[in-house]
């Protein structure tokens, strides 16, 4: 069980019995559920021209429903569901499969997109090879630990509408033209560094990504419309660093809609089993 953040593939999903609740998108007026009713794509063309952007998480009753429904159908269940820092959908999973009298394994992945993909896809690799569900949590739980994931938004104005920026730092930030390089932390979003150019920011992701080198063998590109930037990483590390493996990937726009569009993010999981 997991939710849209995961940006597994659907049909992947319906053959390898993963079972996506979608999180919702609120532009103006409407509500879209993420990744059925829009795609990452058309909702940053759309958020362009709406100052009133937001997401929810799912209706708790669509969980109950699908508990439900398979806790007739399968012995084991894990969930693993967005940070719990920064979303109510792993709690409200957990809340559900409680009232649909279901045992579920919940694991907080501190995270969303690439990352929680990742675990879900190494999950169901262990389990093909016999692994226990206890198992599976532990070594999901190992890649949580050993995740980085860091980001350079492209709008402050958004991050600090959304609560995650303070006012004081806005303004510092505006006055001086630096630019913020956030990473997750145990779930949380945290400033890294301030930094004063954007070259100098991509750079010291870059950086970053170098100090794990030896200990991975993929990293994921993210970008909110932005995808002239993220080949352009692509390239730098592809250069640098033929033997390592890389990703371009649209941003969840559940994480857009804070960061702004424009916005460049990077993750890689050391020790990674590179299952795919």
């Amino acid at each position: 069980m997991t939710d849209s953040t995961s940006t597994i593939d659907p049909a992947f999903a319906k053959d390898n019995h993963i079972y996506i609740v979608p999180l919702r998108l609120i532009l103006g007026q409407d509500a879209y559920r993420e990744g059925i009713d829009i795609s990452a794509e058309a909702f940053y063309e759309k958020m362009k021209d709406e100052p009133k952007v937001s997401s929810s998480q799912p209706p708790i009753g669509e969980f109950i429903e699908l508990y439900e429904a398979l806790k007739v159908k399968y012995d084991d269940i894990i969930a693993i569901h967005c940070s719990s820092e920064l979303s109510g959908t792993l709690n409200s999973s957990m809340q559900a499969a409680e009232i649909a009298e279901v045992p579920v394994i919940g694991i907080d992945s501190q995270a969303g997109a690439y990352p929680v993909r990742e675990m879900i896809i190494s999950g169901i690799h262990w389990h093909r090879q016999g692994d226990t569900v206890q198992v599976i949590k532990e070594k999901i739980q190992s890649m949580v630990q050993n995740m980085s994931f860091y980001l350079i938004p492209a709008s402050l104005h958004r991050l600090h509408s959304s609560g995650r920026v303070s006012g004081t730092q806005l303004l510092l930030s505006n006055l001086l033209r630096i630019h913020l390089l956030l990473r997750f932390d145990e779930g949380k979003v945290i400033v890294e560094e301030k930094i004063r150019t954007f070259k100098k920011a991509k750079q010291r992701m870059l950086d970053l990504m170098k100090l794990d080198i030896e200990k991975i063998k993929k990293v994921c590109i993210m970008h909110a419309n932005n995808v002239t930037e993220a080949e352009e990483i692509q390239n730098e590390i592809s250069g640098a660093h033929p033997a390592l493996k890389t990703e371009i990937m649209t941003f969840i726009p559940v994480a857009g809609i804070h960061a702004g569009e424009g916005t460049i993010a990077m993750a890689w999981i050391k020790h990674h089993p590179a299952y795919s």
